[in-house]
């Protein structure tokens, strides 16, 4: 892309035929600046404005009952270790909403031409992070919500009917487990995890949920280089590659998260994932 800097010269009111010529010159004799653009395989960055603000009405009432629910439920189990509703906000929701982009820039690029509809999994849902945040923001996506433990599944139906969502399903299960099943086995476009695990477990966990030439993205911290590179050989044997590391700006400790994005390039051997605990005591 060419573009040339502009130049704004003043002129005399009173002046010659040779002075103009002169002027014109200078002002025609200018050389283009050549912008290239960056490769986005590897890397991406995604700007600091509040993800918050572009929901509309009635997806911040709903997050608002989501942060009032948790923070009510977290009373009597541990759903979270932030206790104030401005601290969730920063915290949780904005890092949910912020891997939507990554997602959305992913998928067209990679694997189809539009993101409306898409099939997500959440693996180790938890309290619903991203799962529910995402199924608010965007309510053509369809959201599993995969967890182990039954007393979070119970909060995780229960702000779900508050919330009035339609395209959120809850399963209780390991991913070990799941991922062994007809149903579920490689039948998401999109699998996603915050705060579960490791790169290397989590490419076990997550990968046999994914189709082929479907994406796992998975919340990181600020600097995750050597995570990732320990997650190589998992992210491999399980059909899949490293397509890039996005970059986000966030209200972290650190102000910076990132979501590392894996594209799965073929099916994942069907001896993955391993029994209940292995990944977690053997990682690849």
């Amino acid at each position: 892309m060419l573009l040339y800097r502009t130049r704004i010269f003043i002129l005399p009111v009173s002046f010659s035929l040779g002075t103009f010529i002169k002027h014109l010159e200078r002002a025609t004799n200018l050389k283009p600046t050549v912008i290239t653009r960056r490769s986005a395989t590897t890397k991406c960055s995604i700007g600091n404005a509040s993800h918050f603000e572009t929901l509309n009405p009635l997806q911040q009432q709903q997050v608002h009952l989501y942060v009032d629910a948790l923070l009510d439920w977290n009373q009597k189990m541990n759903l979270t270790a932030v206790r104030d509703a401005n601290d969730v906000m920063d915290r949780h929701i904005e890092d949910s909403l912020a891997i939507i982009p990554p997602i959305r820039s992913s998928y067209v690029s990679n694997c189809e031409s539009t993101v409306e509809k898409l099939n997500l999994v959440d693996v180790g849902s938890g309290a619903g992070l991203p799962g529910l945040i995402l199924a608010i923001a965007c309510p053509d996506w369809k959201l599993t919500l995969l967890e182990s433990l039954n007393k979070r599944c119970v909060f995780l139906e229960h702000v779900i009917g508050l919330m009035g969502l339609s395209n959120v399903k809850v399963i209780r299960g390991r991913a070990e487990d799941v991922g062994h099943k007809l149903e579920f086995r490689e039948a998401f476009d999109v699998a996603v995890a915050r705060a579960v695990a490791e790169m290397r477990i989590l490419a076990e966990y997550c990968l046999p949920l994914v189709r082929v030439g479907g994406l796992f993205v998975a919340a990181k911290g600020h600097s995750p280089e050597e995570e990732v590179r320990r997650a190589d050989k998992a992210i491999r044997v399980m059909g899949a590659s490293l397509l890039q590391t996005c970059y986000v700006n966030s209200h972290s400790p650190y102000g910076q998260r990132t979501a590392i994005v894996c594209l799965k390039n073929g099916p994942t051997p069907k001896k993955y994932p391993r029994d209940p605990g292995t990944p977690a005591k053997s990682p690849l």
